[in-house]
């Protein structure tokens, strides 16, 4: 297996209706259309997989979860990988970072390196 994903340049256009379908279990759809915009306008950021599991205070997913599997074998075929979705949480720690897509392309890298840097696109939650 390569020891390291590679990344696409940006997420691809259904992963946003997949951060959609998501977060609009969590938000009104008008919060979540300005956060998906904000999204869609963020530039890449680049985040630690550690740090972004710690942040999001989701575990990690074995390896043999069929999600985290699938994109394990993707990048043993050395196919790229889609930058993941995020929302930012508060310091307060009311709010966590939210994954609203991608935590299974976090979950693979964390399994490859926990220090494996991820491409991200990072958005506020309020405009």
């Amino acid at each position: 297996m390569p020891e390291k994903e590679r990344w696409k340049d940006k997420p691809e256009e259904h992963d946003y209706g997949a951060a959609t379908s998501y977060l609009s279990m969590l938000a009104t759809d008008a919060i979540v259309a300005g956060i998906v915009r904000r999204l869609e306008q963020a530039p890449l950021s680049h985040f630690k997989a550690k740090d972004l599991l710690r942040a999001s205070r989701l575990p990690l997913l074995p390896a043999d979860d069929p999600a985290v599997a699938r994109d394990l074998k993707k990048v043993k075929r050395g196919e790229l990988l889609s930058p993941v979705l995020v929302v930012r949480g508060d310091l307060d720690g009311v709010v966590a970072l939210t994954i609203a897509d991608g935590y299974h392309r976090i979950c693979a890298s964390y399994h490859l390196s926990e220090d494996a840097d991820i491409p991200c696109r990072i958005a506020d939650r309020e405009g």
